[in-house]
């Protein structure tokens, strides 16, 4: 396990974060959401709007996040807050697979230093016409990440209200809270359901609501750190890999399907509809190949990337020591400039002297923050997670 030292509640702000008041609570009390849910939700413009982030935001339905992100902390009612967007199972960019053993190695890592979420909070689309079959399977991916367990701490927020008319709005509303196919369950188990209007006070009204939360375990850290399960063992991995053998089933029958048309078109002569067909046939076989690639090599993969994350957040946190280290000395070597020069105005003017004093009071407290200062773990693990997966 790779240790860090955390910042102390005096921390410097970002430069895209609002600046720091006086701290009224301890480092302890920091609160920590995993921002989840579908592509093209909104997840990360909320993020930003609450923040003052500028993460990257997809266009469309395109995904624009494709691993877990940090942004810069805030503070918000006396306690630091730090939002963390995570992309959905639907990714345009990489397979379930690798969201799932990305989200696992973050949270993993996470709560083996010691650092639990307040909440989570999952984004749904109001102006989706329909809850389709995509739609339902990041749910429930998100709930086996959870577990039912955790959904008091879980808040579903509804999102985009400005693109439909408020009683169909309304009407959609009514439905996911009320089928046993959306959302329903979730929220008899505990779950809170919102709407965000997109606005900034919105964002951070919702916040509030993790705010109150006592910190939790997601069933994924439990059964991965605590239970020491392998990744294809735990309620994701097994729904994730179910999931998989579905769809390598469809496929098949689908093969099945166009081996048949193709036999026709041989018969007919018809050149131009085999070749097309035999393209089909060899696109589905290519990703039957690489489903069922997915689903042997989940464990491999996420023991081999979780250690080489480990390695480079270690690396990490010794160069981020050694800096602190180099800063801690340079502020050093000026406050005992600094003493020296007042000792030299002994007989000067009061104002020099409070000059100095002032100065000096100044550098005394940057050189304890220097020598504290290493990076919040969330900000250094998502800087750790673009290297693992090369981004």
């Amino acid at each position: 396990m790779v240790s860090f030292t955390q910042r102390p509640s005096n921390i410097e702000p970002s430069s895209s974060a609002e600046p720091y008041p006086e701290y009224i609570t301890s480092p302890d009390d920091d609160v920590s959401i995993a921002i989840m849910g579908a592509t093209g939700s909104g997840k990360t413009t909320f993020i930003n709007m609450a923040s003052k982030s500028k993460l990257r935001i997809g266009r469309g339905l395109e995904s624009c996040t494709s691993t877990v992100q940090t942004a810069a902390s805030f503070v918000q009612d006396g306690r630091r807050v730090t939002l963390i967007d995570t992309p959905g199972f639907d990714d345009t960019q990489k397979s379930d697979t690798e969201i799932l053993r990305m989200i696992a190695i973050y949270l993993s890592t996470a709560y083996e230093n010691g650092k639990k979420l307040s909440g989570v909070i999952y984004f749904h689309r109001i102006s989706d016409f329909r809850v389709g079959g995509i739609s339902r399977r990041n749910f429930k991916m998100f709930r086996e990440l959870c577990g039912d367990d955790n959904l008091k701490n879980v808040l579903i927020v509804t999102n985009m209200w400005g693109e439909v008319d408020p009683q169909v709005g309304l009407a959609r509303e009514n439905e996911l809270s009320s089928k046993d196919i959306f959302f329903k369950p979730a929220l008899e188990k505990g779950a809170q359901f919102l709407r965000h209007e997109n606005t900034t006070e919105s964002a951070y009204n919702i916040i509030r609501q993790v705010m109150k939360n006592h910190p939790v375990t997601l069933r994924i850290q439990e059964e991965l750190v605590d239970q020491k399960k392998d990744i294809s063992e735990t309620a994701a991995g097994i729904e994730l890999n179910k999931e998989l053998h579905e769809q390598a089933e469809r496929h098949r029958k689908e093969i099945v399907e166009l081996q048949k048309e193709m036999r026709e078109a041989i018969n007919a002569k018809d050149e131009e509809t085999r070749r097309e067909l035999e393209i089909e046939t060899r696109k589905l076989q290519q990703e039957m190949e690489r489903i069922q690639r997915d689903s042997s090599t989940l464990a491999e993969n996420y023991n081999l990337e979780k250690a080489k994350l480990e390695a480079h957040m270690k690396e990490m946190a010794d160069a981020a020591q050694r800096e602190a280290q180099k800063a801690a000395e340079s502020h050093k070597r000026q406050m005992e400039m600094l003493e020296q020069q007042l000792r030299n105005t002994e007989a000067s003017m009061t104002r020099e002297r409070g000059e100095v004093q002032a100065r000096m009071n100044e550098m005394r407290r940057e050189y304890e923050n220097s020598k504290r200062r290493g990076g919040g773990l969330f900000s250094t693990l998502g800087r750790a997670i673009d290297s693992v997966f090369g981004l």
